[in-house]
């Protein structure tokens, strides 16, 4: 057989169904079984999604336990407000064997005010304190600058009265009834003042005025006035005068000298100040 004729016989075999079918069929066959075989892998292979065994019945227990810890903590939070009284009329009470301390902070964490309550005192520390009524009027108020009390009235019922280390400003000063009133000062003066005056009144009793060296009555612009029935200046000196004038008469004038200084001269016709003005030397 020559070339050629091998070449065609070889493919008309390659081109013959007969050649072709049972190639085709092998290969379907293959395709089954490798198919049957991963169907068999895949559920020889099967993976469950979730928590099975110890670990869910363990979920379960601390799932039960925070329950219990909800409700117990539910529990108690209503035994305190019921044994605190907490109700929305109802005050708040803090009650500690030791000192209470509440205090307000910036955002800054620094101290703004704060309230200290102890067994000896109470202490409040800010700005400005503030003591209101149920009306919101204000009665007590301190701050740096001043402090102002807003009552009708303020009583001292201290056995040594109220002491001031520096000035008062009040419109009316007056004591209890049936009791003095003392407005003293040991080691220093005692200055009233007023833009428009100060008044003085001892309606059921008498004004006493005692220093230990000067007693100044001044008035730049006006006048003094002393307004009784008697007027009583006991220790005056006395000017030059005669014997025998006096045992006749027992009239004096009050004189004054230009330093202030006042003194009796003898009454007469005229003014006798000028005869007696050797007392202001």
């Amino acid at each position: 057989m020559t070339r050629g004729e091998l070449q065609r016989a070889t493919k008309e075999r390659f081109h013959s169904p007969r050649y072709w079918l049972p190639q085709l069929r092998m290969t379907q066959e293959q395709y089954l079984t490798q198919r049957n075989n991963i169907q068999t892998s895949e559920n020889q292979y099967v993976y469950k999604i979730g928590i099975y065994g110890w670990r869910k019945r363990c979920l379960y227990f601390f799932v039960l336990l925070l329950m219990i810890l909800l409700l117990v903590n539910l529990a108690l939070t209503i035994w305190i407000l019921k044994v605190m009284n907490f109700t929305k009329d109802s005050s708040l009470y803090l009650q500690s064997s030791r000192n209470v301390t509440v205090s307000i902070r910036d955002s800054q964490d620094q101290t703004v005010t704060q309230l200290n309550t102890g067994s000896e005192a109470i202490e409040a520390r800010g700005k400005r304190f503030e003591v209101n009524s149920n009306t919101d009027k204000l009665l007590f108020s301190a701050e740096d600058s001043e402090v102002v009390v807003g009552a009708d009235r303020l009583r001292v019922l201290g056995a040594e009265g109220a002491v001031f280390e520096k000035s008062l400003e009040t419109p009316l000063i007056r004591a209890e009834p049936f009791k003095e009133l003392r407005l003293e000062s040991p080691t220093r003066s005692l200055t009233l003042e007023a833009p428009k005056g100060v008044e003085i009144y001892a309606e059921a009793g008498n004004m006493q005025a005692t220093c230990r060296t000067e007693l100044k009555l001044e008035s730049e612009d006006g006048e003094i006035n002393l307004e009784a029935r008697n007027i009583k200046l006991p220790r005056l000196p006395m000017g030059s005068y005669t014997s025998s004038s006096f045992t006749q008469q027992n009239v004096f004038e009050v004189c004054a000298c230009p330093n202030g200084k006042l003194f009796l001269s003898q009454a007469g016709v005229g003014s006798t100040c000028q005869i007696s003005s050797s007392v202001c030397l």
